[in-house]
């Protein structure tokens, strides 16, 4: 098994700028690719961002497209999501989340490790 840990969020400003980290501890060595998802509240789970573990593939989502960066630390097992320019729509909880195989990276099906989640709350 797989355990994730999320941290870093918070409230912040609109523009601001928030980091979120994710620590992976147990089997890591199952992990192909992990992604960072949010929930906003009466809304569905809905993809952020996703790398492999190599980091050779990067996905965004196109409303975080030039505002987030995904990136990891191996050595740590940790994968981060630096979250600039941040708007009020961006309000909601974030998950970290890793899977053992290949697909579609939005596809959240498909990741079969979840952190608790943190949520972040931007404020207009």
């Amino acid at each position: 098994q797989v355990q994730l840990v999320e941290s870093g969020g918070g409230l912040v400003q609109a523009g601001g700028s928030l980091r979120l980290s994710c620590a992976a501890s147990g089997r890591t060595f199952s992990i192909y690719a992990m992604g960072w998802f949010r929930q906003a509240p009466g809304k569905e789970r809905e993809f952020v961002a996703a790398l492999s573990w190599s980091g050779v593939s990067i996905y965004y989502a196109d409303s975080v497209k030039d505002r987030f960066t995904i990136s990891r630390d191996n050595a740590k097992n940790t994968v981060y999501l630096q979250m600039n320019s941040l708007k009020p729509e961006d309000t909601a909880v974030y998950y970290c989340a890793g899977r053992r195989q290949s697909g579609d990276y939005n596809d959240y099906s498909l990741y079969g490790y979840w952190g608790q989640g943190t949520q972040v709350t931007v404020s207009s």
